[in-house]
C-alpha cells in the first residue's frame, strides 16, 4: 500500500469556464499540515473576486468548509490518490478543490483540470444521444430495439413475445441480464468495441420481462449505444463528441486520451480492502475495454461534468434538449416507486419535496458521482481515483445540495 503522505489541498476560486484546459498548467499547491490547511478552510473561501464571490452566497460557507474539512480527512486517512470536487450552478462552478494526488508516485497533484474516469456516468452521455436523436426524428421511445439492433433475437431464454423498446432499454427495465457470458468481453481494443457488442449478445440472458421491473444492464447500455449508431449510420464516440461535448465546450472530455489530454490525466489506483493497491489494471484499461463504451467509456473533468448537467437541464448554456424530451430524460421510468428510481440514464431521487438526478460511476481505479437539482440549476460532481475509501461519492455529494439552503 502507498505510504501516508500529507493531504496535498489545492484550492480554486471560481472562474469562468475557458478554451484553453488541453494546454493547462498544473495548478498551485497548498502545501503542509492537514491541520493548518484546514484551519485555512473558511478564509479560503472567500478569497475570490468580488464579483464571482456574490455568486457563492455566505450562508453557503459553513456547508462547504465542513464538506472540504471531512473530504481532506477521509483522502488523508485514505492515503490512497486523490478526489477532486465541485459545486456548480447553471453550469458555471462556483467553488472547487481538489485533495491528493492525481499521480502519488510521480508527486502530482489533484487539479480541478484533473481528468478522470467516469465509468457508468457514461450510461448518462448514451441516453442523453438517444434523447437528441429523438428530438431529431431519427428514432423514438417506443421503436424497438430489434428495428435497429435484429441480432438481439438471438438473447438467451427471450420470455414469450418480448420486444423491448428504446425507452425500456435507457431506464433499465428491457429485462437484460447485467452482463454478457462471453468471457473477456470486457477487454480489448477501444477501436473493436462494437465487434464485442455484437459477440456478447448471443451470450446475454434476459432476467424478466421487458417492462416488469428495474434491472441494472451494462450489456443494455452497450447494445443502446451500438443501436444509435446504426440510427444516425455514425460512429457512436463521434456523435457524442460531436453533438455533446462540442456544443457544451467539454473540451477536456472524451473517450481516448491522446497527447494533448495525457498529462491532465489521473493515475487510476485500484485499491481493495485489504489495502492493496493495483496500478497495472486501470493502466492496461486505458487501452480498451472491450463493449464497454457506451456504458463506461468517458473520461472528463469536475468544469465539464457541471456543463453536461447544465446542458441536460437546459440552463445557462447550451440546451441539448426540448422541453419534452428532457422531461421524459428526468422522469421516474422505473416501476417500482414513482418518486424515486431511474429516468432515461439517470437515477432520480426525491428527498423532502426536492428532486435530484444524476448517476455514479466505478471502473477498475476510479469513481465518480454527477448529481444535479433541475429545479434550481445546483449540481455536486466529485470525482476520484481510486476505488475504496471512506468518502461515499453519492452521499456526499447528496448531503451537500440537500444542505445548501435554496431560496
Amino acid at each position: 500500500m502507498i505510504g501516508t503522505t500529507p493531504v496535498q489541498r489545492n484550492r480554486h476560486a471560481p472562474r469562468r469556464r475557458t478554451h484553453n484546459r488541453r494546454q493547462g498548467a498544473v495548478p498551485p499547491v497548498w502545501r503542509g499540515n492537514l491541520v493548518a490547511v484546514l484551519a485555512a478552510a473558511s478564509a479560503t473561501l472567500c478569497a475570490c473576486s468580488a464579483p464571482e464571490t456574490a455568486q457563492l452566497p455566505a450562508e453557503w460557507h459553513p456547508a462547504l468548509s465542513s464538506f472540504a474539512e471531512t473530504v481532506a480527512a477521509d483522502v488523508e486517512s485514505d492515503s490512497v490518490a486523490g478526489i477532486t470536487v465541485a459545486l456548480a450552478r447553471d453550469g458555471e462552478v462556483l467553488w472547487s478543490e481538489a485533495f491528493g494526488w492525481a499521480d502519488p508516485e510521480a508527486g502530482i497533484p489533484a487539479a480541478r483540470e484533473t481528468i478522470y474516469r467516469t465509468g457508468s456516468i457514461s450510461k448518462s452521455f448514451t441516453a442523453v444521444l438517444l434523447a437528441i436523436l429523438i428530438d431529431d426524428g431519427t428514432v423514438s421511445l417506443e421503436q424497438t430495439l430489434e428495428s435497429l439492433v435484429p441480432e438481439i433475437a438471438e438473447l438467451r431464454e427471450r420470455p414469450p413475445g418480448a420486444d423491448p423498446v428504446l425507452r425500456q432499454v435507457a431506464s433499465h427495465t428491457a429485462g437484460f441480464g447485467r452482463e454478457p457470458g462471453l468471457p473477456g468481453a470486457a477487454t480489448g481494443p477501444i477501436e473493436a468495441w462494437t465487434e464485442r457488442i455484437l459477440e456478447s449478445i448471443p451470450t446475454t440472458r434476459y432476467l424478466t420481462p421487458p417492462g416488469t421491473e428495474y434491472s441494472y444492464s451494462n450489456i443494455g447500455f452497450g447494445i443502446l449505444g451500438f443501436a444509435m449508431e446504426r440510427a444516425a449510420g455514425e460512429p457512436f464516440m463521434d456523435q457524442v463528441e460531436a453533438r455533446i461535448f462540442e456544443p457544451l465546450e467539454m473540451e477536456s472530455s472524451t473517450f481516448i486520451v491522446g497527447d494533448a489530454l495525457r498529462p491532465m490525466l489521473s493515475k487510476g489506483h485500484a485499491n481493495n480492502a485489504e489495502g492493496d493497491v493495483n496500478t497495472e489494471r486501470p493502466a492496461q484499461e486505458h487501452l480498451g475495454r472491450g463493449y464497454k463504451v457506451p456504458n463506461g467509456g468517458v473520461y472528463s473533468t469536475v468544469d465539464d461534468l457541471a456543463a453536461f448537467a447544465a446542458g441536460v437541464m437546459g440552463r445557462g448554456g447550451a440546451s441539448l434538449l426540448s422541453d419534452e424530451v428532457r422531461a421524459a430524460v428526468l422522469s421516474v421510468q422505473t416501476p417500482e416507486d414513482p418518486e424515486s428510481g431511474y429516468g432515461l440514464g439517470f437515477s432520480i431521487t426525491t428527498l423532502d419535496g426536492r428532486v435530484f438526478a444524476g448517476h455514479g460511476g466505478s471502473v477498475a481505479g476510479y469513481t465518480a458521482h454527477l448529481l444535479f437539482e433541475p429545479a434550481t440549476g445546483l449540481t455536486a460532481v466529485l470525482l476520484r481515483n481510486y476505488n475504496r475509501g471512506r468518502t461515499n461519492l453519492g452521499r456526499a455529494a447528496r448531503e451537500l445540495l440537500a444542505g445548501l439552503p435554496v431560496g
